[in-house]
């Protein structure tokens, strides 16, 4: 089975080159979005250009959680996996629902879209600052933008059946709320995906043998 993976809004694929997975791990790359693009108009045309014509999953990351669940509502996965991100608008910061009712950030410049690295490094509770770092530094600040505000408006209240979150306790920029569907990660950060890549490809192998299994 082929794994399609969403990465965070800042981020590439560097982020699963970590990953040590018992099926084809296959990153997608952001593609530019239009103006006043929607997320789900996003996600569809995003996807388009994969078009699988076999039995597969989609895995996301953060932002890419969001793109994830925009995309298994149309598409229909055999699974869809979420790490450090959130299933529904509910699941994300109060905070952040607050600055989209604003509009604040359309009138943000985008050169503060970059924080200092050492704060950054501090909200992702990242070990490997050194791709964290490099990741920040090659971010597509127009992108992150126009990411940033779809996090900040998004509406989905809708659930998926096959979905499964895996998340850290330590979570900042996401705090974890946990649920039937929900694998907790102690110690967990936002960057886990990259510092605890062995625990998190263990998780999704058993997840990966759990819904491949033949019907009896």
């Amino acid at each position: 089975m082929k794994i399609y993976a969403f990465s965070g809004l800042g981020a590439d694929k560097r982020v699963f080159q970590f990953l040590n997975l018992k099926a084809q791990l296959i990153p997608v790359d952001w593609i530019a979005p239009k103006q006043n693009e929607t997320i789900d108009n996003y996600a569809k045309r995003l996807f388009e250009a994969i078009n699988p014509e076999e039995e597969f999953a989609i895995l996301g990351v953060s932002f890419g959680g969001l793109i994830a669940m925009e995309i298994s509502k149309i598409y229909k996965p055999k699974l869809t996996i979420l790490i450090s991100s959130a299933e529904t608008k509910h699941e994300l910061p109060p905070i952040y629902r607050l600055f989209g009712k604003s509009g604040v950030i359309k009138f943000i410049p985008k050169f503060l879209l970059r924080p200092p690295k050492k704060m950054t490094k501090w909200l992702f509770g990242a070990e490997n600052s050194i791709l964290l770092y490099q990741i920040i530094d090659d971010t597509d600040l127009t992108f992150a933008k126009w990411a940033i505000e779809k996090i900040t408006t998004w509406k989905n209240e809708y659930r998926l059946e096959r979905l499964y979150k895996i998340h850290g306790i330590n979570d900042k920029m996401i705090p974890i709320k946990p649920d039937s569907k929900t694998i907790a990660i102690p110690g967990g950060g936002h960057f886990m995906i990259v510092d605890r890549a062995t625990e998190i490809s263990a998780v999704i192998n058993k997840l990966i043998e759990k819904n491949t299994q033949p019907c009896p």
